[in-house]
C-alpha cells in the first residue's frame, strides 16, 4: 500500500508541474501584456493621464517582470503562486486570491449541500430500480432519470425561476435579499441565505439525480449478475447483508472514481447556472476574467481548478485501493 501511495504522489508532481506551464500560457497567450492593457483601460475612463499611464506601465512592467524571457517570468509566478501570490486582478483591481476566498465558502456550501442531497437520492433509488428491474418502480425512476438529464439545467433555471415568480410572487435570483448583500452574518442574514438556496439547490441536483440513478443502477445490476452473488446465495447468506457487502460495496468503485471530478466542481460550480440565477461563485468570476482579458485572474483560477482535480484524483485512487484490494495488488 505504502508503495502504492508513493507512486501515485510521484506521479501527480510532474503532472501539476505540466499543469502550470499551460496555466501560464494561458495568462501569457493574450497579445500585449497586462500593464499596457491595464493601463488603456484607465486612460479610457479617464481615470489617468497619458504621462502618469507611462509611468504606470512601467512600473507594472519591472513590477511583473514582463521584459523577462518566457522562463523567467514562469519561474517567478510559480513562485509566487507556490508562495500564496496568485496574481493581481486589474479589472477589479484586487489580489486574486482575495476575489477567491470572497466567493470560494458560498461556492462551496451549494456544491455540498447538492452533493450530500443528490446522493442522499441516487443511492437508495438507483439501488431500488436495480432489485426491481423493469418493475413499474424501475420504470418510473428511469423514465426520470432520462427526463433530468436531457432537460439542460439552464434551461430547467430559467423555467423554475418563471414558474416561481409567477406562480408565489418570489423574485429569483441571487443568494441573498437586496438588502441583505452586502450586510454582515447574523441568524437574519443566515436565514435570508435558506430561503434563496433552494432554488440553486434543486437547479444543480436535477441534472445530478438524473444522472446519478442511472449509473447506480447500472452498477449494481452488473455486480447482481456475478458469479459469485450467486455463490454468496447459494452458501445462504442473508439478502441484506449480501446486497451491502458484496454487489453494493463493488458499485461505489465507478462513484468513487468521480471524486477527482467533484473537488473542482465543488470550487467551479455550475457557470451557466450561476450566470442565468445570479450566483457569486467561483465560475462566473472566471469567465468574467476571461472576457475582460484579466488573464492574471483566469490564470489563478485555472491553476486551482486543475490542481483540485490532480487532488482529487490522488485521493479517488487512495480510496478505490482501500475499497477494493485488487487495484492496489495488480498496480
Amino acid at each position: 500500500m505504502i508503495t502504492y501511495v508513493v507512486r501515485r504522489v510521484f506521479i501527480m508532481v510532474p503532472t501539476l508541474v505540466l499543469i502550470s506551464v499551460v496555466s501560464f500560457l494561458v495568462i501569457d497567450l493574450p497579445p500585449g501584456d497586462l500593464a499596457s492593457s491595464f493601463a488603456e483601460r484607465l486612460l479610457a475612463s479617464q481615470e489617468i493621464f497619458q504621462d502618469e499611464a507611462e509611468d504606470l506601465i512601467a512600473e507594472l512592467r519591472a513590477r511583473y517582470g514582463l521584459d523577462d524571457p518566457f522562463h523567467v517570468r514562469y519561474f517567478k509566478w510559480a513562485s509566487r503562486f507556490a508562495r500564496g501570490d496568485w496574481g493581481f486582478s486589474f479589472f477589479w483591481n484586487k489580489p486574486v486570491r482575495l476575489l477567491i476566498q470572497e466567493r470560494i465558502l458560498l461556492t462551496v456550501s451549494i456544491a455540498l449541500l447538492t452533493l450530500m442531497i443528490s446522493n442522499l437520492i441516487t443511492w437508495p433509488a438507483g439501488v431500488g430500480a436495480a432489485l426491481r428491474q423493469y418493475s413499474l418502480f424501475d420504470n418510473i425512476f428511469s423514465f426520470t432519470a432520462f427526463f433530468m438529464m436531457a432537460i439542460p439545467n439552464f434551461l430547467f433555471a430559467l423555467i423554475l425561476m418563471y414558474l416561481a415568480y409567477e406562480w408565489f410572487d418570489y423574485q429569483p435570483g441571487g443568494l441573498f435579499s437586496p438588502d441583505m448583500t452586502d450586510a454582515p452574518w447574523s441568524v437574519a442574514k443566515f436565514l435570508d441565505f435558506m430561503a434563496h438556496i433552494w432554488m440553486p439547490l434543486v437547479v444543480l441536483g436535477f441534472e445530478a439525480v438524473g444522472g446519478g440513478l442511472r449509473t447506480i443502477r447500472a452498477n449494481v445490476l452488473d455486480q447482481l449478475r456475478m458469479p459469485y452473488v450467486t455463490t454468496a446465495r447459494a452458501k445462504g447468506v442473508p439478502e441484506a447483508r449480501l446486497l451491502v457487502k458484496y454487489p453494493i460495496r463493488m458499485a461505489a468503485n465507478p462513484w468513487i472514481s468521480t471524486v477527482g471530478w467533484i473537488l473542482p466542481a465543488l470550487v467551479a460550480g455550475e457557470v451557466l447556472v450561476s450566470i442565468v440565477i445570479g450566483l457569486p461563485t467561483i465560475g462566473p468570476l472566471m469567465l468574467e476574467g476571461l472576457i475582460n482579458q484579466d488573464m492574471q485572474l483566469a490564470g489563478g483560477i485555472l491553476m486551482l481548478l486543475a490542481a483540485l482535480t490532480v487532488i482529487g484524483t490522488l485521493i479517488s485512487d487512495l480510496l478505490l485501493a482501500v475499497l477494493d484490494p485488487r487495484i492496489r495488488i495488480t498496480e
